[in-house]
């Protein structure tokens, strides 16, 4: 027992160690001597892409997220499956991820390759991080100083995802619980969260709380009543499986703190929406956000950038890929 005493100290300080050793290598400007106009190069392909398709904007975001949450934000969700490995974004909580946010960050990989200084020398892990705060801006949200430095990961399968991603039924205990096994905040969680006002969900992600939500109650009683008779108009009990819903009902192509006010009026599309609203310890965020834009978007930016910084590859853990798409 002595011996495990003055042993886990010492662990304790190599994680502490290792977590500032990944924030030391992420910095702003990481690229400045061998690819200087990436920024500039990124967000012209992913302006391009938006011009498209307003889609571009949740996918990229969404896409951003579940890479960073399942195994650390290394680009491992774009992999393509191959006859021996099953990869992450095959994996059925990821199949619902657009296929534009996937190509956003190819094309503007081609983008940057295309450039002789900087082929080769950026990682779609960094690529992707840039596009979220890129398409964030176009959308009407806060502009903010991307940390670079990512390496891309060598390892992408589907059995990984499997319990990494946050439920459409989760409650403020599962949100939170998960959210701090990768180093985020009760705040950060529902400023992640808050990018739900822009995008959309299919409806077989909602129907429960719509139709037979409880023995006592067909619809759930914390939706608004005519809310709920809209989703029931657009998604019926035999619905095509691919029909999709806004998830804001009010500015749905705009990033705002919209997404706040939809709670208070019981508009949030997810039970892990409606929950930041209706439990008392996450309620006095939801009022201060809905009534203030600025404080939110310093939230976000704030949870975005240690988003960036979860489970960073470095050293002989990642390389930059040629394809975003395969293993080099």
């Amino acid at each position: 027992m002595a011996g495990l005493k003055n042993v886990l100290p010492f662990i304790s300080l190599v994680i502490i160690l290792y977590a500032g050793a990944v924030t030391a290598q992420l910095r702003q400007n990481y690229y400045a001597n061998t690819c200087p106009n990436v920024e500039t190069i990124v967000k012209t392909a992913v302006t391009k892409k938006f011009k498209q398709t307003f889609v571009t904007v949740p996918a990229v975001i969404r896409l951003f997220f579940h890479d960073c949450f399942v195994s650390g934000c290394d680009a491992s969700t774009i992999i393509a499956s191959t006859g021996g490995n099953t990869a992450e974004k095959d994996h059925p909580d990821n199949l619902s991820l657009a296929g534009d946010g996937f190509d956003t960050v190819i094309k503007a990989k081609q983008a940057v390759d295309a450039v002789s200084k900087c082929r080769n020398k950026v990682s779609c892990a960094d690529i992707l991080a840039l596009a979220t705060r890129d398409v964030i801006v176009l959308s009407g949200g806060p502009s903010y100083a991307v940390e670079l430095g990512r390496l891309d990961g060598l390892s992408s399968t589907a059995a990984s995802v499997e319990g990494n991603l946050p439920k459409p039924t989760f409650t403020l205990n599962q949100l939170n619980s998960m959210f701090a096994s990768r180093g985020l905040s009760q705040a950060d969680m529902i400023a992640l969260s808050a990018c739900h006002t822009v995008g959309f969900s299919h409806c077989n992600k909602f129907m429960n709380r719509i139709y037979n939500f409880s023995p006592n109650s067909s619809v759930d009683p914390t939706l608004n009543k005519q809310y709920a008779t809209q989703l029931q108009a657009m998604c019926p009990r035999n619905v095509d499986p691919q029909i999709a819903v806004d998830m804001d009902p009010t500015t749905p192509r705009k990033f705002d703190n919209v997404y706040f006010k939809n709670l208070i009026d019981g508009k949030g599309l997810f039970t892990s929406d409606q929950v930041l609203f209706t439990d008392a310890r996450s309620k006095g965020t939801i009022t201060t956000w809905a009534a203030n834009n600025k404080a939110f978007n310093d939230a976000l930016v704030l949870a975005l950038t240690k988003l960036g910084r979860v489970g960073v590859k470095t050293g002989r853990n990642g390389n930059i890929r040629f394809d975003c798409g395969r293993f080099n």
